[in-house]
């Protein structure tokens, strides 16, 4: 009688098991007919446990067996043969007719004669994990999209010169050191030499040098072991490892500390690493490609940055332009980031005009190309037809006061303009007159800022608005 309660609580333990897992599970009799079928087979296949009962698994019709489709009976399937499938990944015909993408295992079960009693099988839905991999698939597409060599907007010399250099140096395996100002597109660039080159196929892996201390820097490089430190409670794989086979951009080189500046001498050096907490050396194959916004030679002579470091970085320098140095470009920057604003809001702005890009022109750009794509961003906010206009503009570029040297040294003072006539009352008159009160355009045309103008207007009692 204990026998007998003991084999039903055993069976339905068994079957509360089989209904409490998130993987499908079916079992076959010996002639091939299921016998059981788990609450997850039903939310897989859309068959209920009712409608699968009794049929053959050429139900599923798996695409991918011990042979290229399913048998026609459970004799010509070889599990008979193996025994046993591990991990097949195949598909299987859903009840409303798509394919589900599946992980399938399967044994043979036999009695204690070795009698054939059935066979269990288990089916892993890869729906998730397949629309993982699409999505990393089209973020690679898209990473490849960004990097394309011709989304380096420029025609200039200076960037002429930047593209020559780029195409020596995704064609060599030299360790590359990206010298320009903030929002040059630095990332831009190491992008184009990785995916233009040998490796582009392998992972490309940026690493801001800036963004964490010492201590979280060496641990993101290099990876740790379980217990090297506090809060390390597995072992982990660092950037270096990750991009094995590929490239890692280290951005800000002219942050990193004296301490892990000797650790990655080692790593350009020997190729190798060493996780925190372990002593054992792994070997990497990377490339390594390094960018600053500061004068690196400047620091190493005043003993901040390493000799030895900057030489091995520098084996191949490019130097990246500011926007000030190649204005040249400008008008096909803005095209192009009013083109990428359109397709993102969809709105038609069809370019600029005269006077917002004299002032465009005029600025110094101190955040380079990124603050011109931010600006052009900001003037789609306030402009949804046409053209740009000057007041679409951040305040600060529109404000901004470009005078020549002889006018800096005191901007208030009646000076004289490019006619070679001091700015009197009736200048002032005639000029705004001329540029339809616009404040900006009478600034250029006297060599003065729109502040100064301002200042003159309310000096001289000249009323700020065009009078009726």
């Amino acid at each position: 009688m204990k026998d007998k309660t003991r084999n039903i609580l055993d069976s339905n333990f068994a079957s509360l098991m089989l209904e409490s897992m998130a993987d499908g599970v079916f079992t076959l009799d010996e002639k091939g007919r299921i016998t059981s079928w788990n609450p997850s087979m039903e939310r897989i296949t859309g068959y209920t446990a009712k409608e699968a009962m009794g049929q053959g698994c050429m139900l599923m019709s798996f695409s991918r067996c011990f042979s290229r489709s399913c048998p026609i009976s459970i004799e010509e399937c070889g599990i008979y043969t193996h025994g046993s499938l591990d991990f097949n990944e195949c598909f299987i015909r859903h009840k409303e007719g798509h394919d589900i993408p599946v992980v399938k295992s399967a044994r043979l079960v036999r009695d204690e004669v070795g009698s054939v009693k059935g066979v269990v099988e288990t089916v892993t839905d890869l729906t998730e994990l397949e629309k993982a991999r699409r999505k990393a698939e089209q973020a690679n597409r898209r990473l490849r999209e960004i990097h394309r060599f011709d989304n380096l907007i420029g025609k200039s010399h200076a960037m002429a010169q930047v593209f020559s250099a780029i195409r020596a140096a995704a064609s060599s395996e030299a360790t590359i050191l990206l010298q320009g100002e903030t929002g040059t597109g630095k990332e831009l660039v190491a992008g184009a030499i990785h995916y233009n080159g040998d490796r582009s196929d392998m992972p490309f892996v940026p690493v801001s040098c800036s963004a964490l201390s010492e201590s979280l820097l060496e641990s993101e490089l290099f990876g740790h072991v379980r217990g090297a430190f506090t809060g390390a409670i597995r072992d982990r794989a660092g950037r270096f490892e990750e991009a094995n086979g590929g490239t890692v951009f280290l951005d800000e080189i002219g942050e990193i500390s004296p301490y892990i500046q000797v650790k990655l001498l080692r790593v350009l050096q020997e190729r190798e690493i060493e996780r925190v907490g372990e002593s054992k050396k792994r070997k990497i194959d990377i490339r390594i490609i390094a960018a600053t916004n500061k004068e690196l030679y400047g620091l190493v002579n005043s003993g901040k940055f390493r000799e030895d470091l900057y030489y091995r970085l520098k084996v191949f320098p490019i130097n990246i332009p500011p926007l000030r140095k190649k204005k040249e470009d400008m008008p096909l920057l803005i095209s192009h980031f009013i083109n990428l604003q359109n397709k993102k809001t969809g709105k038609h702005i069809t370019g600029v005009t005269q006077s917002a890009m004299r002032i465009l022109m005029d600025y110094t750009w101190p955040g380079n190309v990124r603050e011109l794509e931010n600006s052009i961003e900001h003037a789609f906010v306030l402009c949804n037809a046409g053209n740009i206009d000057t007041f679409d503009l951040p305040v600060e570029i529109r404000q901004f006061e470009y005078q020549p040297a002889a006018m800096k040294a005191n901007p208030l003072k009646p000076d004289l303009t490019s006619s070679g006539k001091k700015l009197t009352r009736e200048i002032l008159l005639e000029t705004l007159h001329r540029s339809d009160w616009n404040k900006a355009e009478v600034g250029r045309r006297v060599g003065l800022s729109r502040t100064a103008i301002w200042k003159y207007m309310k000096k001289w009692d000249i009323p700020l608005e065009r009078p009726a």
